[in-house]
């Protein structure tokens, strides 16, 4: 089983919101990987206001 073809920076991204090793990510078989990444993505659909609110922090210029 050959690693992830990913980026470095999708892979770091996926380890920390997995809360996986980034060693582990690289290995994990890909269908265990797409079911974790759906199951996060469920959470996330139930609880909008979770990391992917939208940030105020761009607009504080006007």
């Amino acid at each position: 089983m050959k690693p992830l073809q990913v980026s470095p920076d999708t892979a770091i991204k996926l380890a920390q919101k997995l809360k996986v090793p980034l060693e582990h990510l690289m290995h994990m078989p890909q269908h265990i990987l797409l079911q974790k990444i759906a199951e996060i993505a469920k959470e996330e659909a139930k609880d909008p206001t979770a990391e992917h609110s939208p940030s105020n922090e761009e607009d504080t210029s006007s």
